[in-house]
């Protein structure tokens, strides 16, 4: 029965924690953007991360010159 006296203070504690915790969350802009993350992993930008060696010989080539992927589907002859 001792054992219920301690439970007790120490569950109010970390029930007072967690609201606190999550009134300061809501308080500076954690919850703001929810669907920006998910959005975010569809953008290609991990072209600059491939190491050179590892590209296919097109890749490196556009990579030489800066031009990207629009820019050389619009001046290949289509066949």
């Amino acid at each position: 029965m001792n054992i219920v006296l301690i439970l007790i203070p120490i569950t109010l504690l970390l029930v007072t924690a967690g609201i606190l915790l999550f009134n300061w969350a809501v308080k500076n802009g954690q919850y703001d953007d929810l669907e920006g993350p998910a959005h975010r992993i569809l953008y290609d930008d991990d072209r600059d991360m491939i190491p050179d060696d590892a590209k296919q010989p097109r890749d490196v080539a556009r990579a030489e010159t800066g031009r990207t992927v629009d820019q050389d589907e619009r001046n290949e002859p289509k066949a």
